[in-house]
């Protein structure tokens, strides 16, 4: 009779399996975790022999003045607008300006018909020579009275009679007089001058049409372009910052092209308004530009900058070296061995690509501008030479 035998496996031959099913999990739960923290803050790499170098840019920090700016959107008006209009009625015979035209104060720009204003003039100085004359009878008709009073011919009464026609003669000459000048003034207004120096604009009038002192269309509009003005806005949280560089003396200010790009004139702070906005949290400010080459214009949108303060020997790095992480801001620097060191860094102001640092770096390290993220503390570089020369040149 034959008999089947059961040869059960010992339970030690599973152990290796499971021993190394446990390795697998903890390596992968190790790689997990690495590949979670990457990127918010630097690790030291154990530094293997034979690890490759990473490719970098670096730039080297630089010292110097840096100025401190303020922006905020502004608007360009004009220190004077004048409506050109007619003060007397009549005829206009005569434009005496071009559209757009650079006038100076006292500049002729317009004569209404002065014909009948003339008239008036004549009028009155003719009725003026008439009152003189009757004015000089009347002084010798008082000096004759006086003469024969003394003498008992003429009575007092007629003697005081023609002290009143002397002053009544003289009072007529004085309102006269009176009526000559305002017929002066009202002919000196058939000629329209500029108050002001400044632009014209598009003429509305055309010469032959009737204009009276009640139109409301103006002849034509000048604006002051030079100097001129431009009113902006500042958060109000910069409001100490802007009056405590008026206390120190004139603030500079630029007015940008909108896209930043040309800077357009530069001028002057003149004044922070008394109020502050509520509804939208600004304050208001007015700056004068000289304005000799008509770049600003009015009603012209711009980008007002205003310095606040000069930032002596700082060191400035490019911008694209900053890196933030759990702990704040930190740059890579390259050490003396050649590999990835990490230093906290405390950032100013960030101005044309370059930040400045205010604590953290001496000026004279070296930075790594691009491939940070690859980095890690311990990490062997290689700099990458056209960039390097091209911060050397920059320099």
């Amino acid at each position: 009779m034959t008999s089947i035998r059961t040869v059960i496996e010992p339970r030690r031959r599973r152990i290796p399996a499971i021993l190394a099913a446990a390795a697998i999990l903890t390596i992968a739960s190790g790689s997990a975790a690495a590949f979670w923290l990457a990127g918010t803050e630097p690790t030291i790499a154990a530094s293997q022999p034979g690890t490759p170098a990473v490719p970098v840019d670096v730039a080297t920090p630089s010292i110097t003045d840096v100025p401190v700016y303020l922006d905020g959107l502004g608007t360009v008006q004009a220190n004077y607008t004048v409506n050109i209009t007619t003060r007397v009625d009549g005829e206009l015979q005569s434009v005496m300006f071009d559209e757009g035209q650079a006038v100076k104060k006292d500049d002729l720009l317009a004569i209404i018909d002065p014909r009948p204003f003339q008239a008036a003039v004549d009028q009155a100085a003719a009725k003026i020579k008439q009152d003189q004359a009757d004015l000089a009878n009347a002084q010798y008709l008082l000096a004759k009275d006086q003469r024969l009073s003394q003498q008992q011919i003429v009575s007092q009464e007629t003697l005081e009679e023609q002290q009143a026609q002397v002053a009544s003669a003289a009072a007529q000459l004085a309102q006269d007089q009176a009526a000559k000048e305002d017929a002066d003034v009202s002919l000196s207004y058939t000629q329209i001058r500029s108050p002001i120096d400044g632009r014209t604009g598009i003429r509305r009038i055309d010469a032959g049409n009737e204009v009276h002192t009640t139109d409301t269309t103006p002849i034509v509009t000048i604006t002051q372009t030079q100097p001129i003005t431009v009113v902006s806005t500042l958060r109000e949280d910069d409001l100490d910052a802007v009056r405590a560089a008026l206390k120190a003396g004139p603030v500079e200010v630029t007015a940008m092209s909108m896209d930043r790009s040309r800077e357009l004139a530069s001028g002057t702070l003149s004044l922070i308004d008394n109020v502050i906005d509520q509804a939208s949290g600004t304050i208001r400010i007015k700056s004068t530009f000289e304005n000799k080459d008509d770049a600003l214009w009015p009603g012209q949108f711009v980008m007002l900058r205003v310095k606040q303060q000069t930032l002596r020997k700082a060191v400035t790095i490019p911008s694209a070296a900053l890196q933030r992480g759990e702990n704040g801001f930190f740059v890579y620097v390259i050490d003396a061995t050649g590999a990835a060191a990490i230093r906290k860094v405390t950032p100013g102001p960030i101005e044309s690509g370059r930040a400045v640092i205010e604590n953290g770096l001496a000026g004279t390290e070296r930075v790594v501008t691009s491939g940070q993220y690859r980095l890690d503390v311990g990490t062997p570089v290689s700099i990458q030479q056209a960039a390097a020369s091209k911060a050397v040149t920059k320099e």
